[in-house]
């Protein structure tokens, strides 16, 4: 519980900060103030059996360890004998004090019992704990007042804990409240805010508590904490301890202007402060008594101190253990082995990434670039992060997905894009000029479509060569043959079929015409050459096929067409679908034609 309406005094100096703001720190946290308030999110029979609130630690931490955020969890030892008639009467002598026959009045520490179900609890969360490589502080008596040592020697930097006593113990900075997930924060309060804004320092707030009442007194009956905090602040924060050890409590009572004398009310219970008079002073001894152990309780708690071994072994940092961790999720949750790594490998990387930005700016402020290394911190010397993937947004936050370095198995992860800025921004030049190369890059020609066609020649030139090929064959034939070779030859020439081809475009047809006109000079300069024309003639593939010549061994065009069934390959004059009729009657037009001249050819 703490101070009673403690809060509500320090409501002015409350300040939220987001999640990133525990990025890098080291932290104490009241591992009971954590389980109780993650087992009161749901009491029910399922949430205790599936362990909803180690699951909520488990996510704390992981969410902590991807911040590179330093954790020391505290858990009380013995109920300190000042608090044993408080915390009876709370408990109701539930299952936390061990009946070990002491009595309450007596100042003398109680073992808790560890038999009882927060007890386990607190077992429990210990394992989970470390697993993750972050060891457990076993206090001697108050948690918060351990924590508050830490953080009063410098040893951490805040104190997580819900219980308002933990300032008058000596804390600097203390973090209420912790929220996950989409626009996570955290409630802090700082103790120069408090003595800023509200005028009360650790002396005024020992007193407040002796006011208001805590786990170490009750406090006085019918005082308001506006009307306290105007006493304490009228004394004065460096004389009201020695005024309320020597005076006692009187002095927070206006006195009444009735005579009535007012008897002194007694205690009826041991181990509890009397009640403050109205009308008069209480000097007993014994309040007096039990106003100094107050006193001396929250100035001089029993701790641990912090050059001792028990702290140094808890503030050393542990690598996580990757198996143990997995079979201890598995035996909590359930979880198989890949559920479990999903979770946390992606945050440990993430730490990794951040502690080598910080080792990139130190290197940078001492102008060397060679790795530092950190005592009790070790840092990689290495950059984790091998290239960057793509861009993602992240609950509104830019973010770069990334491939690590031997990382337990770990391939990519999500990780914010500032982060990567400041750990290593030449990975993100790297991927600004791979995707500027990908944008430059021209895209590839769409292949043309293939037909059942016959075969085509890509090039004009190749159209040229066969068509040459050609005529020298022929010109061949003539010259060199005898008379009874060149009748073989000519039931051979009858036997061949050939594959003629289209020309495609009016380029072409340039090259048809001087490869005939080569086809023709050849055969009138042979000496048996039968073929007399008068000159080249140029052959128009566009223009409608010209009249065969009348000659004597001409035939019919029904004859000539009888005999288109043998030539194979069909000429196709376009790739357009548009024009394939117009195309189909000139390539027609130009096989009779040249049926024409090789039937003439073979009869001369």
């Amino acid at each position: 519980m703490g101070v009673k309406c403690l809060w509500d005094v320090l409501e002015p100096c409350k300040k939220t900060f987001p999640l990133d703001h525990l990025q890098n720190k080291r932290v104490c946290v009241d591992l009971s103030c954590w389980m109780v308030e993650l087992h009161k999110v749901n009491k029910s029979y399922c949430a205790t059996k599936e362990k909803v609130y180690l699951r909520g630690l488990f996510h704390r931490l992981r969410a902590l360890i991807a911040l590179n955020c330093s954790i020391i969890l505290v858990s009380d030892g013995s109920i300190p004998g000042i608090k044993v008639p408080t915390y009876r009467r709370r408990l109701k002598e539930r299952f936390e004090i061990a009946d070990d026959g002491v009595e309450p009045g007596k100042e003398t520490s109680l073992k808790r019992n560890m038999g009882s179900e927060f007890s386990c609890i607190i077992k429990e969360a210990k394992v989970i704990a470390s697993t993750l490589g972050i060891l457990c502080l076993d206090g001697i008596e108050e948690a918060e007042a351990q924590c508050a040592l830490l953080n009063l020697e410098s040893l951490c930097d805040a104190c997580f804990s819900s219980d308002s006593d933990i300032f008058l113990f000596g804390a600097k900075t203390v973090y209420r409240e912790i929220c996950l997930g989409e626009g996570g924060y955290v409630v802090c309060y700082e103790m120069d805010d408090i003595r800023t804004k509200l005028g009360l320092g650790r002396n005024s707030l020992i007193a407040l508590a002796l006011l208001l009442g805590s786990d170490y007194s009750q406090g006085v009956r019918g005082i308001r904490q506006g009307r306290a905090c105007e006493i304490v602040r009228s004394v004065g924060e460096n004389v009201i301890l020695e005024k309320v050890a020597t005076e006692g409590l009187a002095f927070a009572e206006k006195p009444r202007k009735s005579k009535k004398q007012v008897k002194t009310p007694v205690c009826r219970k041991k181990g509890t402060l009397p009640l403050v008079v109205i009308n008069g002073n209480n000097r007993e001894p014994e309040g007096l008594e039990q106003i100094k152990q107050v006193i001396d309780a929250f100035m001089n708690p029993k701790c641990h101190q912090a050059d001792s071994n028990t702290v140094s072994r808890a503030m050393a940092e542990f690598s996580f253990q990757r198996t143990k961790l997995q079979e201890v999720c598995h035996q909590f949750f359930e979880w198989p082995p890949e559920k479990t790594d999903e979770y946390i490998l992606p945050k440990i990387a993430e730490r990794s990434l951040r502690r080598f930005a910080i080792l990139q700016s130190r290197s940078n402020e001492v102008g060397v670039n060679l790795p530092l290394h950190k005592p009790q911190m070790p840092e990689p010397d290495k950059c984790p992060v091998s290239e960057i993937i793509k861009t993602r947004k992240l609950q509104g936050r830019e973010c770069y997905e990334v491939s690590w370095n031997d990382l337990q198995g770990l391939e990519t992860s999500i990780v914010p894009a500032d982060l990567v800025e400041r750990a290593c921004p030449e990975k993100i030049i790297e991927f600004k000029e791979k995707m500027a190369a990908k944008k430059k890059k021209p895209k590839p020609k769409r292949k043309q479509k293939e037909t059942s066609s016959p075969t085509k020649y890509s090039s004009v030139t190749e159209l040229s060569l066969k068509l040459q090929d050609l005529a020298l064959s022929s010109s061949s034939t003539v010259t060199t043959t005898s008379t009874v070779e060149a009748e073989q030859e000519k039931e051979q020439q009858n036997s061949k079929k050939h594959n003629y081809l289209c020309l495609i475009d009016s380029p072409a047809r340039e090259n048809c015409n001087n490869a005939w006109s080569t086809t023709m000079d050849r055969f009138d300069a042979g000496p048996n050459s039968c073929l007399f024309y008068p000159e080249t003639e140029v052959i128009d593939l566009i223009s409608p096929c010209p009249e065969a010549r009348s000659r004597s061994v001409s035939r019919s065009y029904q004859e000539q067409k009888s005999h288109d069934h043998q030539l194979e390959t069909v000429i196709e004059l376009s790739d357009s679908e548009t024009d394939d009729e117009e195309h189909c009657r000139k390539a027609r037009e130009l096989r009779i034609f040249l049926e024409n001249i090789r039937k003439d050819y073979i009869n001369l």
